[in-house]
């Protein structure tokens, strides 16, 4: 019969902000706010009796720095992002929602939900640099096309206007050699050329899932959906069958990309049967795109962890 965790190492949940961090010790019953700043979170470890197994909030890149530490200094680390922890806090009707009640509704859950969790390893430095590298393209993308959509028909300063748009495309391709640069550092560049031969995957999807694939030894393809987050919520309960909706559990930069894969992909010869036998049994556009986005994420997988070469057949 497993032990209670409580019994194994005490539990602690942190609530994290950009400037301070709120830690509840269960054990101690024991409330604390620290400055969340490298300083602050060694001085708190090296007050701990010992390890203990830690529940944080992922939130944004602000939980990384105490993450790493603890888990340098032997703590067990238990990622929770506010997506599943928004869910649990209805589902324990807890009403309110402050930072030391957070803190202490991770270690709630910690507790309680310990067999289906499983420990964060810190990634790879390279994984890292890739990451923060796509997501700052795709916030640099997502301002450019605000402004272009908001001043499209603004006549006034349209010359500055133009210049500043293509002065934010040179940073876009700035990024992107910086991905390659990464890429080829790491010697994996011939792995991008195997799985941009996939139709529909180009150079930034096809980075963007060998940074997947880098984050973990995946046990399979089906794991790797679910990283991604392309993995099916299902619905059903008794007579009724209700609609599969992605679980959107990864980041959303790689289902975006993926999508816009899916669409090149189902103009070409070889996937546009595929595209089309979805669409004849039902499927919206939105929803045929979607599964074959997953089919091109498995061949991906595949390609990857066979180190096999891309034979293109559709169905």
């Amino acid at each position: 019969m497993a032990m209670p965790v409580s019994v194994l190492m005490p539990i602690v949940g942190v609530d994290v902000a950009k400037n301070e961090l709120v830690i509840f010790q269960a054990e101690l019953d024991l409330l604390e706010t620290i400055p969340n700043n490298k300083t602050a979170i060694k001085q708190w470890l090296k007050g701990l009796p010992g390890a203990v197994e830690v529940a944080i909030e992922s939130t944004n890149i602000y939980h990384l720095e105490f993450a790493d530490l603890a888990h340098e200094a032997g703590c067990t680390i238990y990622m929770v992002d506010g997506y599943e922890l928004s869910h649990y806090r209805k589902g324990v009707k807890i009403r309110a929602k402050t930072d030391a009640l957070d803190a202490k509704l991770l270690a709630r859950y910690l507790k309680n939900e310990h067999e289906e969790l499983h420990p964060w390893i810190p990634p790879s430095p390279l994984y890292r640099r890739l990451l923060s590298l796509f997501r700052r393209r795709s916030a640099l993308v997502q301002a450019r096309v605000g402004l272009v959509q908001s001043w499209s028909n603004e006549p006034l300063l349209k010359t500055a206007f133009a210049a500043q748009v293509a002065s934010m495309q040179k940073l876009e391709v700035l990024v992107e050699k910086m991905i390659n640069d990464h890429l080829k550092e790491a010697g994996l560049l011939a792995q991008l050329k195997r799985c941009m031969k996939v139709e529909g995957i180009g150079f930034l999807t096809g980075a963007r899932l060998i940074a997947a694939f880098q984050r973990g030894d995946f046990r399979n393809a089906d794991a790797f959906i679910a990283f991604l987050g392309m993995d099916l919520r299902v619905s059903k309960s008794g007579q009724k069958d209700g609609r599969r909706s992605l679980t959107k559990r990864g980041d959303p930069e790689a289902r975006r990309l993926l999508h816009n894969a899916a669409m090149s992909a189902s103009r070409t010869s070889t996937w546009n049967g595929f595209y089309q036998e979805q669409r004849d049994r039902g499927f919206s556009t939105t929803q045929a795109l979607v599964i074959l986005a997953r089919k091109l994420a498995r061949i991906v997988f595949a390609l990857l962890k066979g180190q096999s070469e891309y034979q293109p057949k559709a169905g």
